[in-house]
């Protein structure tokens, strides 16, 4: 299969190895050349090149921008497509991506892998990337089954774990598991900042060890990232930090009465709650 790849970062550079390793042809489209040329390096691309023109022949074309980019470049790619072919994306907010660019191109399909690390760019592709993860796809009523299948088909080839549910649904649930978790990281991080006594902040950097970066990994990574989620996701992100907000007051309130037996429930609920997550943390 021709697919293309618009966009080479990360998730774009290895989607690209990946499909390329199981012997689909692939181009990539970057905004700078040099990424092309580190990609026809590395072995991630066939071909490629700045120009969308290039997606002409396609079969499948995935748009791996941030998400503030998706509709902007839908319209652009939208004109070069054959009339068949499929489009998708990998943002992470799923239902006013689909609204908007299924009108543009009726064979569009959103889709989601929830896979990273925190390093950006083509020079951090890699290799079976997806492999175990989750990957959503979010079909309409109107997607033509065919197309679903050869999307689905694309995607159990990575290995990952193909979902597919309703892109409202979608924004939901990575609001709590994703979204949030930004929020959360990146207030802690400045909430420990203020601490007032230098010495002491000092000391807190200097004893920071796996348990702190494993809670701020995610508020310390790329602001245009969690900006742009926030934006795209604000109606189910803001119920959510109102719904944390409840329960960091009731242990504030239970520290207050020093309640330790409400405290030592709270976090035997908390621990088993946490085994319904198997796999998905760190």
């Amino acid at each position: 299969m021709h697919i293309g790849i618009v966009g080479l970062g990360l998730i774009g550079g290895s989607l690209a190895l990946d499909w390329r390793q199981g012997g689909h042809r692939i181009t990539g489209v970057s905004r700078r050349a040099a990424t092309i040329t580190l990609a026809q390096e590395r072995g991630i691309i066939d071909h490629g090149g700045t120009e969308l023109s290039l997606l002409a022949s396609c079969e499948v074309v995935v748009l791996c921008v941030p998400v503030v980019q998706l509709v902007q470049t839908a319209e652009l790619v939208c004109p070069h497509l054959r009339a068949d072919a499929i489009l998708t994306d990998v943002g992470s907010v799923k239902a006013p991506v689909v609204q908007a660019i299924t009108p543009l191109w009726p064979g569009f399909i959103g889709g989601h892998p929830l896979a990273g690390t925190a390093a950006q760019g083509i020079a951090a592709a890699q290799a079976q990337l997806f492999r175990q993860r989750p990957y959503v796809l979010t079909p309409t009523p109107g997607t033509h089954a065919p197309q679903l299948a050869r999307l689905q088909t694309l995607i159990q080839e990575l290995g990952a774990h193909l979902l597919v549910c309703d892109p409202h649904h979608h924004d939901r649930a990575v609001a709590w598991i994703s979204h949030l978790p930004i929020w959360v990281s990146a207030a802690l991080l400045n909430a420990a900042a203020r601490e007032p006594d230098p010495q002491i902040a000092a000391l807190a950097q200097q004893l920071a060890s796996s348990g702190w970066q494993d809670t701020t990994r995610v508020g310390g990574g790329n602001p245009e990232l969690g900006v742009g989620l926030a934006q795209s996701n604000r109606e189910h992100l803001l119920a959510d930090l109102r719904h944390y907000h409840q329960e960091i007051a009731q242990v504030i309130a239970m520290l207050e009465k020093q309640d330790i037996a409400g405290l030592t429930t709270y976090l035997e609920n908390s621990r088993r709650l946490g085994q319904a997550f198997p796999g998905k943390r760190g």
